[in-house]
């Protein structure tokens, strides 16, 4: 409807249903909310053989925030923004890395930002409040845990403080926003559910015939990103010990990470474990699942064995239960394992098995 607009300054029924392929009478009940609503605009009635002619009020996204969801391992939390816009999410990291305050660290890939914080108020940075050049112009000043729900408390002037009054409360995952205004300034308390972090590694799902175990990950996030609930936050390949005998090519493995509920963990690991069942090429497939996204030292030591040496899949399973990481399969355990324990590293360092990995 926007684009219609934009292209010729109204569209009409017929436009709708034959750009969306639906019945006349979707396209017109569609039309008819929209304009009950305020959002599209009734330009000329019908008359004769001539339709009506509609626009769309407005142009612009009504947000360009995609999703907003937070994860909680032990005494670390971790936000992430996913946003229509790398631009835009380069300048909030690059905004909320100057203010300090909550977070300890802020990452980005491509729309999506990650942050990690620590409950409570924080500090600002050196460059002092959040403002107007050379301040930062937006920042999270605190992050805290209320009866099951995560509060981000934003700060923010300009531009982002439109995003936090008029986008956020848009986005998916968000059950609240709260605005107080101190003149130019902003101050907006986001309100999200606390999920589940999910990290899944997945190894020998392919054979000399064929398969690839990245191809089967990422049809796996899809899949598990299209559930409700369920967040989808990316994949990653990690190359592991190059001179294995019985590798079917490089010998890398993936890892994904999602984010859910937490009453549906045990329904989504079982659908995990199904799909790479069903999917893989291979008898020796394995997948490893560790609820969390802190990965401690014992457990990132495995990986770094992994990329330097042949591991038995006694040592990986035994490795496993210590850390209370979830596998299923058989051989591919082993690099599954690893998959998990090298979540979080650059991917300079994952794709590259003789860097030496330093936190």
């Amino acid at each position: 409807m926007r684009e219609r607009t934009r292209e010729k300054g109204y569209f009409t029924v017929q436009d709708i249903l034959t750009e969306a392929q639906v019945p006349r009478s979707t396209a017109q009940d569609w039309i008819s909310r929209l304009h009950q609503e305020g959002c599209v605009l009734l330009l000329e009635r019908p008359h004769g053989r001539y339709p009506a002619k509609y626009a769309a009020k407005g142009s612009m996204p009504a947000s360009t925030c995609r999703r907003i969801f937070t994860a909680v391992d032990t005494d670390q939390i971790e936000i992430y923004h996913d946003c229509m816009s790398s631009a835009c999410a380069a300048f909030c990291g690059y905004h909320h890395s100057l203010a300090k305050g909550s977070l300890c660290r802020v990452e980005r890939d491509g729309t999506v930002l990650r942050e990690f914080a620590t409950a409570g108020e924080g500090k600002l940075g050196n460059a002092g409040d959040i403002g107007l050049y050379p301040h930062p112009a937006v920042g999270v000043l605190g992050v805290y845990i209320e009866d099951g729900m995560l509060i981000q408390h934003i700060r923010s002037i300009g531009g982002p403080a439109y995003s936090v009054t008029d986008m956020m409360s848009r986005a998916e995952g968000v059950c609240e926003v709260t605005i107080q205004r101190n003149g130019a300034i902003v101050d907006g308390f986001i309100k999200t559910k606390i999920l589940t972090h999910l990290i899944i590694g997945i190894d020998d799902t392919d054979n000399e015939d064929g398969g690839a175990t990245f191809a089967l990950a990422i049809g796996l996030l899809h899949y598990l990103d299209s559930q409700p609930g369920v967040y989808g936050i990316g994949h990653h390949v990690a190359k592991l010990y190059p001179y294995l005998a019985h590798k079917t090519a490089g010998n890398s493995c993936s890892a994904l990470d999602v984010c859910v509920p937490p009453k549906r963990v045990p329904e989504v690991i079982h659908e995990i474990i199904r799909y790479i069942a069903d999917e893989s090429a291979s008898p020796e497939w394995g997948v490893a699942i560790k609820q969390g996204f802190v990965i401690p030292s014992s457990l990132r030591s495995y990986g770094c064995r992994a990329r330097s040496s042949i591991i038995s899949l006694d040592e990986a399973k035994e490795v496993a239960r210590e850390h209370n990481v979830q596998v299923e399969g058989e051989l591919g355990i082993i690099g599954a394992l690893a998959a998990v324990s090298l979540s979080g590293l650059s991917t300079d360092i994952l794709l590259n098995s003789d860097l030496s990995i330093q936190e």
